[in-house]
């Protein structure tokens, strides 16, 4: 196991998380393993409504909770409140470097939390906003969700198979989306601040997110007019490329060049798939996909998943097993990168931080804070 860096990156730098659920939490968290103090703002009574999300509980806690807060502080404050909001607004003006908010549009103003008015009192400040549809156009004012923006970003129009239901990404790819883009906002406009003395405003929303992963697809429809159709496991621009049926389950091949081509083909049996002018290049295995996907659904079925990565591997052509989470959690590969974490008393499994540096990993490993376990010390420092 790597030992933990000596100094993480971002030790030193104070950040005020006021958001919930997934976007804010998830770059919050982002950071916080990157070594800031990441202070997150709670509600009172239930907190962030994420504590709640589940079943699966975890010692009270919805799990969602504990994989987006560790690391975190947690503070209460009730924004209805005049002196509690007085308090919160001299933590951002005296000392915090940067805040990250995923609040309803124009809540931020009014509570006296938005860019202009703490900016003018902390120029260092960098203020960061996940908004759901972005800060112009029609739809500004609305809030949004990750599964509405899969909707109405399109993703859900490619995602799936022909002849069935459109189908959400099976994980919130919008919101943590969002939460990474905000972050390199974040870091870049503290790259700038060592330059200027000055901080200033970062912005994202869902909606930017998900025209971000619509980003070929896109491309395409402006070159040709069409609609891409639904793909499955595949791509529209390669094949073979996607999911195929074996003896006993799928098999995902990506042979995306002649050459993976006709080694597939050997590895499969068939060398004369080679010189059949459907399949010479990869625009003419594309125009002729449904051909090339029976012929290799009826080779691939004389044999199990696990023998035919063992050929196609052997042969140089990239291929995989679909797995399940449990699967990839145990296997040895997940375990040589050091990424897998635990909580204190091994129960709960985290997946830390896919970066690394210098070949190490940061390895911070605090549990969730209990709410509002830090807002007494914290108001008091920032007091002093």
């Amino acid at each position: 196991m790597a030992e933990q860096l000596v100094a993480l990156p971002l030790a030193g730098l104070k950040v005020v998380e006021l958001g919930s659920s997934v976007a804010a939490p998830y770059a919050g968290l982002v950071l916080a393993e990157l070594g800031a103090n990441v202070i997150k703002i709670e509600k009172p009574g239930k907190g962030d409504d994420a504590r709640g999300w589940g079943p699966p509980f975890y010692e009270g806690v919805g799990t969602i909770f504990h994989s987006l807060n560790r690391n975190k502080q947690s503070v209460v404050v009730d924004l209805g409140d005049n002196a509690a909001r007085a308090q919160l607004r001299q933590l951002l003006v005296g000392e915090t470097d940067v805040l990250i908010q995923n609040m309803r549009p124009g809540q931020a103003e009014k509570l006296g939390f938005g860019a202009e008015a703490l900016l003018a009192e902390n120029p260092r400040l960098v203020h960061a906003t996940i908004a759901a549809f972005g800060q112009a156009g029609p739809l500004s004012d609305r809030p949004g969700y990750d599964p509405l923006m899969q909707a109405f970003g399109g993703l859900m129009s490619v995602t799936g198979e022909e002849g069935r239901p459109p189908i959400r990404v099976g994980t919130s790819l919008i919101d943590m989306g969002s939460g990474m883009w905000i972050v390199i906002g974040v870091l870049a406009a503290l790259l700038r601040r060592t330059e200027t003395g000055k901080g200033g405003i970062v912005g994202t929303s869902l909606f930017e997110t998900a025209l971000g992963w619509m980003l070929y697809h896109v491309t395409a429809h402006a070159a040709t007019g069409e609609e891409p159709k639904l793909q499955g496991s595949g791509s529209p621009f390669i094949a073979p490329y996607g999911g195929y049926r074996t003896k006993d389950s799928m098999l995902i091949i990506t042979a995306g060049n002649n050459s993976l081509f006709q080694k597939l083909a050997m590895a499969v049996g068939h060398p004369e798939w080679i010189d059949d002018p459907r399949f010479h290049t990869n625009g003419d295995r594309v125009g002729n996909r449904a051909v090339l996907e029976d012929l290799l659904n009826a080779a691939l079925s004389e044999r199990t998943t696990s023998e035919w990565v063992s050929v196609i591997e052997a042969a140089g052509v990239p291929c995989a097993p679909i797995q399940t989470v449990g699967q990839v959690v145990a296997h040895p590969q997940t375990h040589a990168l050091d990424i897998l974490r635990r909580s204190a008393d091994g129960k709960l499994g985290f997946i830390g931080l896919p970066l690394s540096f210098e070949g190490m990993r940061p390895a911070r490993n605090e549990p969730v804070p209990d709410l509002g376990a830090h807002t007494d010390d914290v108001f008091a420092k920032a007091l002093l």
